[in-house]
């Protein structure tokens, strides 16, 4: 062997042996940060994770967002990515101070003129716009600062602005007519997209621009929401160890995974309330006794307790606790004035004129039976509600027949006025809800329930700053709806997580979202 070809193979081999070296070591990383990914397992899919353009929000699509102003754990109203806010006297206009340095997703900065272009898309496009308010102008003030003008004074902006819907996002990513930011996503929240794959899973890695509260930054390398909508599937994924954290656990399983070793079970209770409603411009609701009487007729302890296992809240008043505007002066009203009463709620509707009884025991006006379709998505949790609540109307001699819809089925029937009853709910985390889209003039979508009284208390609590103002006209609004009843407020359900393998995990207690800084997983 000559010398130079003896060299050039020892050359070879010794560049073999780096590359193989520096193969290996990027392979010994890869595996490191596999350790620290967490599997996150849920039942839905978001249909996008532009939070201009989604129908839904919640841990999936959520966590790319910062959110311009928080919540701490007991619903006090904190700086975020605005640090100072002043009130006009007149109370329609606010000047916003913003934190400095901050960036988007793409390294852009997050500046005024950043949350001025994302607040213009949502007005123009978001099915959310509503929570904006009423906005005149948005004006660049500084490279920090911004001030917004409403046509009317708008109080519920600040608790809407704790939310993601007005979270901005980076508009410099999106093409010429503002879409397709789920091509090159960027906003400024803890998670920074990785990749999505439609039908199967969404992934994310964390912002290492975010303030994770330690020098140490985040306690994981990378999430993977996977969406399973078998219930059997979830579960059986979650016990074989595939799943980190199992979301929305059905109830009939928690007493089994309760069980399994080192799985913990966290409750958090929801701030979305469960209702019995129905449309109020027919004429059989048309009589308060007669919706007096199915408030009387419902008895929320035996459906929390069959359907739910007892994993639920009841609830009387229009507003459940986490929402700004519950009162517990209107609560302990509710529950005495609509107390679980057969007798009485029989004795209402005879004194409405239903007082005859066909052979089955359905009551009877004027020959008519009270018959009534009730609407129920298919989660088999509300389906059952939905039939221990025909049995309770049937009690009092109203029969109820029950139709399964696709839950876009009703969102888009509901507003038209297309059903007789339906179990439903709804959560937002301020009193404004109960204009915007339960009672408001034009905005009851779902109960189409007419009073002139109530709409102008509404519109009041929605223009009024003080706060303890407007806790007097949402009293004073609740108090006749109580006494309206064009409903039947049911439950608050907890909200139940399995996880294991996490040094530390936490939910929000209001906004029932991971807090993706105190997550950190075992090591």
């Amino acid at each position: 062997m000559t010398k130079k070809l003896y060299l050039f193979l020892m050359m070879c081999i010794v560049s073999t042996l780096i590359f193989a070296g520096c193969n290996k070591d990027e392979g010994t990383d890869s595996k490191d940060k596999g350790d620290r990914e967490i599997i996150v397992g849920m039942v839905s899919e978001p249909d996008s994770v532009d939070i201009h353009r989604t129908s839904s929000a919640g841990d999936s699509n959520i966590a790319m967002y910062d959110t311009l102003l928080s919540l701490d754990n007991d619903g006090n109203i904190l700086p975020n990515i605005v640090s100072e806010y002043e009130v006009d006297p007149n109370g329609k206009a606010v000047v916003f101070k913003m934190k400095e340095g901050l960036k988007f997703h793409s390294g852009k900065a997050l500046d005024a003129e950043a949350v001025k272009l994302s607040m213009e898309r949502l007005m123009e496009s978001s099915p959310f716009s509503s929570n904006a308010g009423d906005i005149d102008t948005i004006e660049v003030l500084s490279e920090y600062s911004f001030k917004i003008e409403w046509n009317e004074p708008f109080a519920p902006f600040f608790l809407n602005a704790t939310s993601p819907y007005l979270a901005p996002l980076d508009v410099s990513v999106l093409n010429a007519e503002g879409e397709e930011f789920e091509k090159n996503p960027s906003a400024s929240g803890a998670l920074k997209l990785s990749e999505i794959k439609r039908g199967d899973s969404i992934t994310y890695v964390p912002n290492e621009d975010f303030d994770w509260g330690s020098s140490d930054g985040a306690g994981f390398d990378s999430v993977k929401f996977r969406f399973i909508p078998d219930e059997e599937t979830r579960i059986l994924e979650f016990k074989k160890g595939n799943i980190d954290v199992l979301t929305d656990v059905p109830y009939q399983y928690i007493e089994e995974l309760e069980k399994e070793e080192g799985v913990t079970i966290e409750r958090v209770p929801n701030y979305v309330l469960s209702y019995l409603g129905w449309n109020n411009k027919l004429p059989k609701f048309q009589d308060v006794k007669v919706r007096q009487a199915i408030a009387m007729a419902i008895d929320r302890d035996s459906i929390i307790k069959n359907t739910l296992r007892g994993e639920a809240q009841p609830v009387f008043g229009p507003l459940p606790k986490a929402t700004f505007g519950h009162s517990e002066k209107i609560e302990n009203m509710a529950k005495e004035k609509y107390a679980f009463d057969v007798e009485k709620a029989k004795g209402l509707l005879s004194e409405a004129g239903w007082n005859e009884t066909d052979k089955d025991g359905v009551v009877m006006k004027d020959g008519e039976k009270f018959t009534v379709d009730l609407w129920v998505d298919d989660d088999p949790a509300n389906s059952r509600a939905a039939q221990i609540i025909q049995n309770q109307l049937m009690e009092i001699g109203i029969k109820v027949s029950i139709s399964v819809k696709e839950s876009a089925t009703i969102i888009e029937q509901t507003p038209k006025g297309q059903h007789e009853m339906l179990l439903w709910g709804f959560g937002w985390l301020d009193a404004d809800v109960l204009n915007f889209l339960l009672f408001g003039k034009d905005k009851s979508t779902r109960l189409h329930y007419q009073n002139e009284e109530i709409y102008s208390l509404l519109d009041e609590g929605a223009i009024e700053m003080n706060q303890d103002a407007r806790m007097k006209l949402y009293e004073e609004a609740q108090e006749m709806l109580v006494e309206e009843s064009p409903w039947v407020p049911l439950y608050v359900k907890e909200n139940i997580t399995a996880i294991r393998n996490f040094e530390n995990f936490e939910i929000h207690p209001i906004r029932n979202a991971i807090v993706w800084p105190g997550v950190e997983v075992s090591k």
